[in-house]
């Protein structure tokens, strides 16, 4: 069974964020650079919020603020849910479902270590379902 740190390791524990005073405008330019579809707000070394594709359809463009002089603090969904490395991708999965979630922060030692999403649950869960496909094949062959 596979773990977040398994993730981690192979997308490569990245971080990307801002802090709070960053413009919505100038934080999804750094989401469009980086192909991202979520950021961490940070101050200092400290996990504030998350500002996500989603928060900025909600609070921007459905309430038709202006980007460029919204701070993401205003926008940023506060406190988001963390989860630790040794986390099960499993258990990743019913926490994002359960709470309608796509991305959680990864935390170590009170350290943001990385960030993971739906899609990179899904992407390990099918990978693990496909080696056991073929180990059964192989087994089935032999």
């Amino acid at each position: 069974m596979k773990t977040v740190k398994h993730i981690l390791q192979a997308k490569g524990a990245v971080v990307y964020a801002v802090s709070q005073s960053t413009s919505v405008f100038d934080a999804l330019q750094t989401m469009m650079e980086k192909n991202i579809s979520a950021l961490l707000i940070m101050e200092q070394a400290t996990l504030v919020g998350i500002f996500t594709e989603r928060d900025y359809a909600r609070k921007i463009i459905l309430q038709g603020k202006s980007s460029k002089e919204t701070p993401v603090q205003l926008v940023m969904t506060p406190g988001p849910r963390t989860i630790t490395t040794d986390e099960k991708v499993e258990h990743c999965m019913e926490l994002m479902t359960n709470n309608h979630v796509r991305h959680l922060p990864v935390v170590e030692s009170g350290q943001v270590v990385g960030m993971i999403s739906i899609g990179d649950l899904v992407k390990h869960i099918i990978e693990d379902q496909k080696q056991t496909i073929d180990q059964l094949q192989n087994y089935i062959s032999s």
